[in-house]
């Protein structure tokens, strides 16, 4: 175990390397990159400088507040934790899988097989991949809102007074954990049906070791979905893909936003379930900690109070009242 938790630690820094990471460099320059439209929009011609746009992206209430240092630490803490305690009973894909396409076979009699060319397989199959996976994060994270018991684990990533790209990584191990087992699910799914339908030559498009539709979700400003950037993709494409602005109305203060724009890369399963809401239609947000204010302010309270709160919620007969308190400004273009 200590092995397998020094193996995780000092595989941090490869995270900036990693495509499969948020924090993967080219996904954080092309965030900067993003984010000059917003600061010129924000900023007359006459006070633009580089001095000016360093200070609009690194503000120190923000970098330097509490509530992000903490995520600093999260991110090494929960790296061990799960290295030390989820990483030999999460759930595999391989068994999913094997289930998959036993089941199909029950149902519908021997695999298919079907002998189409190589590039429409994996164009199929990578599109297969990123529907499945994104719709399987809705379905999760809309559990994670709406069921008070994994509310109190999640609400570890809203008790956030501030969003930085490293807030990603502010979560409970227990959601975690789910996260994992939901990854582990979705492909298993996919590569069972997959196999059914094509054998075995099963191969997805990747960007440098990525899903080439995640990459791209990744490199189009997925690091100012936690941020104090506000950057909207207009109306149109926001009926499709969640912009990095509606995503900071999730964590917006404001009771009629709580719960909404649930999904990740698309809009579509908030759209159907009813909680989408537009970047324009709600211009001017607050990061609110309100009801998400459940005193983690130290790395103890952020893993233990869940536990703790969580199991109370399992004899009482409604959720706590959200609340509208203490708020951090998002900036937003003019």
């Amino acid at each position: 175990m200590l092995e397998q938790m020094w193996q995780s630690f000092i595989s941090l820094p490869s995270y900036l390397l990693d495509a499969n990471k948020r924090i993967y460099i080219p996904y954080l320059l092309s965030a900067v990159l993003m984010a000059v439209p917003v600061y010129f929009a924000a900023q007359q011609k006459t006070q633009r400088s580089l001095a000016g746009f360093l200070m609009f992206l690194f503000p120190k209430k923000v970098w330097l507040c509490k509530s992000a240092k903490l995520d600093y630490c999260l991110l090494i803490t929960n790296v061990l934790l799960k290295a030390a305690l989820f990483a030999p009973i999460v759930l595999t894909m391989v068994p999913v899988a094997i289930l998959t396409t036993d089941t199909l076979e029950w149902a519908f009699g021997q695999p298919l097989h079907l002998a189409w060319s190589e590039a429409a397989i994996m164009t199929i199959f990578t599109l297969m991949l990123f529907i499945v996976d994104d719709l399987t994060r809705f379905l999760l994270h809309l559990l994670l809102h709406k069921v008070p018991f994994f509310w109190e684990f999640h609400k570890v990533h809203h008790s956030a007074k501030v969003l930085t790209p490293f807030t990603i990584y502010r979560s409970h191990p227990v959601e975690s954990y789910l996260y994992a087992c939901r990854m582990a699910l979705t492909q298993g799914l996919v590569v069972g049906f997959g196999y059914h339908f094509f054998g075995t030559e099963l191969s997805m498009y990747d960007i440098l070791g990525a899903n080439a539709f995640v990459f791209m979700f990744n490199i189009f400003g997925a690091n100012l979905r936690h941020s104090h950037v506000r950057f909207s993709w207009g109306d149109r494409l926001e009926g499709w893909f969640i912009s990095p602005a509606q995503h900071q109305i999730h964590h917006s203060g404001d009771p009629q936003h709580f719960d909404t724009n649930l999904g990740s890369a698309l809009a579509i399963w908030d759209s159907m379930y009813g909680s989408l809401i537009k970047a324009s239609s709600a211009p001017n947000i607050t990061i609110g900690v309100g009801q998400y204010d459940a005193g983690h302010d130290s790395l103890g309270a952020i893993y233990l109070k869940p536990i703790k709160q969580a199991f109370k919620t399992l004899f009482k007969t409604k959720s706590a009242d959200k609340t509208d308190t203490d708020e951090v400004e998002v900036d937003s273009k003019p």
